[in-house]
């Protein structure tokens, strides 16, 4: 990886890191499902342009006619339910905290493969599936009994629940990868990003307007969604969805979706930074720990590190003794 790409990755990552400092600052004010709505839909609204300015609209829809119920299926899982879900989460929830179970994706992308596609576990892979939820579990634990003076106390069932919210939307992007994988191998990626955005827009529209805040778009009410709320919703919708999508596509062409799939030891890192800048979040001993261990875990589980120096020496000296 040159250091261009190595460039664009870090910038991937601080996108979407921001992703979770946008969601805390917009939730609040727009609901769960009107935010996630347009975040959906503006982020197909640049993808669905990105396709025209490419010269391959024409040929994308027929695609998406063909294909429509697996990209359906696939904006649910990917965007709709996971988005709505971090959204949930992060009304309880820091943005670090959240940016940090979201690195759990790879592990639950691992353990779906293996029980749906039947893709090999090694013994390391499954040691780092234990590692990263063990890392989440001490995370949730800090969480429910870290106390913050500055903010309003919240029981521990409500941290469990939030996490919990954060863990199906972490778990969906794994059953979306598989079901990508296997039903929408050889769909160019650029339209697989705009129909699925698309999908998620369709299915989240109904509920957005229903639970639309009262207010939000008249000019005598602006005092119902904030400045912010809306700065969050641009941001959200083009920089961590729309722009974010390009870059990452991109890098996965150029370098290959091994090394582009590395964002997601990033991410956490921005999840936290952007959280303790702008919303003075508190990043205690303890939550960094807890992100080591499910950064650790996941790096084993998904095969980055593939043996641990002082374990492989061992069997390799125990090996020369048998032969020995």
């Amino acid at each position: 990886m040159n250091p261009v790409n190595l460039a664009q990755l870090f910038i991937l990552a601080a996108l979407w890191g921001g992703s979770f400092l946008f969601i805390r600052v917009g939730v609040t004010d727009l609901g769960v499902a009107p935010l996630m709505a347009l975040r959906v839909g503006i982020g197909a609204a640049f993808l669905l342009l990105m396709l025209t300015l490419r010269g391959t609209a024409r040929q994308a829809f027929s695609t998406m006619r063909e294909r429509a119920w697996p990209l359906i299926v696939v904006g649910v899982l990917n965007s709709a339910a996971p988005f709505c879900l971090f959204a949930y989460a992060e009304l309880t929830l820091s943005a670090g905290v959240t940016s940090v179970i979201n690195a759990t994706t790879p592990l639950w992308g691992a353990l779906v493969a293996y029980l749906w596609l039947s893709d090999r576990l090694t013994g390391m892979r499954v040691a780092g599936l234990a590692i990263g939820f063990a890392g989440v579990l001490a995370l949730v634990w800090n969480q429910m009994f870290m106390h913050d003076t500055s903010a309003a106390p919240v029981s521990p069932m409500t941290t469990a629940l939030a996490a919990l919210a954060a863990l199906a939307a972490s778990a969906s992007y794994g059953v979306a990868a598989s079901y990508t994988k296997k039903h929408l191998m050889g769909v160019d990626s650029l339209t697989v990003a705009a129909g699925t955005m698309s999908a998620a827009t369709l299915v989240l529209l109904p509920f957005a307007l229903f639970f639309w805040p009262v207010g939000a778009v008249s000019p005598h009410a602006w005092g119902a969604v904030s400045p912010h709320a809306w700065g969050a919703v641009l941001g959200l919708g083009v920089a961590c969805t729309g722009v974010a999508y390009m870059m990452f596509f991109h890098l996965i062409a150029v370098v290959g979706p091994a090394r582009a799939i590395t964002v997601t030891f990033l991410i956490p890192i921005f999840g936290i930074l952007w959280g303790a800048l702008f919303l003075a979040e508190r990043v205690s001993v303890g939550m960094a720990v807890a992100c080591a261990i499910v950064l650790a875990g996941t790096a084993l589980a998904t095969g980055v590190v593939k043996r641990v120096p002082l374990i492989g020496a061992r069997r390799t000296q125990c090996a020369k003794e048998r032969e020995a």
